[in-house]
């Protein structure tokens, strides 16, 4: 196995971790029992934070997958 091929390998393992976490960490488009309940949604604030948050996430969501995407790509050429 080349260098190329288990750098390849090790930024794929990297990236589908990361997108991972960075999918479970993004809020549903319905909040759930969390604002029923009196989750941070209540106030004005709490809901511009977790919307720019949301926002923060899913940008790197799809700059995740990207990588992922191409490293698998690349691997599978190589």
């Amino acid at each position: 196995m080349s260098i190329a091929k288990i750098v390849l390998a090790v930024i794929v393992v990297i990236a589908s971790l990361i997108l991972i976490a960075v999918v479970l960490l993004q809020s549903g488009k319905n909040s759930g029992l969390t604002s029923a309940i009196g989750g941070q949604h209540d106030t004005y604030l709490g809901q511009h934070q977790s919307s720019s948050a949301d926002a923060r996430l899913a940008r790197l969501t799809k700059w995740v997958a990207f990588i992922f995407l191409l490293a698998i790509l690349i691997l599978n050429l190589v």
